[in-house]
């Protein structure tokens, strides 16, 4: 079976909807995932499920969680061969200037419109970096991510798409995990 990544926004923020690691697990094992961690508290999960499409499958998960929780969560659900190919094509990573622990990847849930750059990049600060590549965005916030005004919800408005940001520890982490 292969294996999934979902990262689940906006949970577990400052007491904002609050989700158990240990419910969360069982409520995916009755949608059929297996095999289920988590990582932090957070919203990260790596699993296991039978192939088929990522929509369908994502839209199960978001169904569980609300009516689990009582709220809905936006889940973005991606492979371990696409995660690993967002850590691959980081085109921040070469330039040594960029300390890794201020990079983050901005999981987008379609394609973002063909001036996403020409839209965003007025928002950066004059340190930080963005790069989009396919659905992904690579943003390096050297004053940290909470300084930026690049966050989901910002990204949101301009792209007309939804977004999930997760630090580049935690990207290698859940992939290490997936593997």
């Amino acid at each position: 079976m292969p294996v999934y990544i979902a990262l689940l926004r906006g949970i577990n923020v400052s007491g904002y909807k609050p989700v158990k690691m240990e419910r969360l697990r069982a409520a995916l094992a009755d949608v059929g995932c297996q095999n289920i961690a988590t990582y932090i508290q957070s919203g990260n999960v790596v699993f296991t499920a039978p192939q088929g499409p990522l929509p369908p499958l994502t839209r199960k998960i978001e169904a569980k969680i609300l009516s689990e929780f009582g709220f809905a969560v936006p889940v973005f659900l991606t492979t371990a061969a696409a995660l690993a190919a967002v850590i691959q094509q980081n085109p921040l990573l070469p330039d040594p200037a960029v300390d890794p622990g201020k990079l983050h990847v901005t999981f987008l849930s379609g394609a973002p419109p063909a001036d996403a750059t020409d839209r965003l990049q007025p928002l950066a600060a004059p340190a930080e970096q963005l790069s989009i590549v396919g659905s992904v965005i690579y943003l390096y916030c050297p004053a940290g991510y909470g300084q930026t005004k690049l966050a989901n919800g910002t990204i949101e408005k301009k792209l007309g798409v939804g977004a999930t940001t997760r630090n580049w520890q935690t990207v290698n982490t859940l992939l290490t995990m997936a593997q």
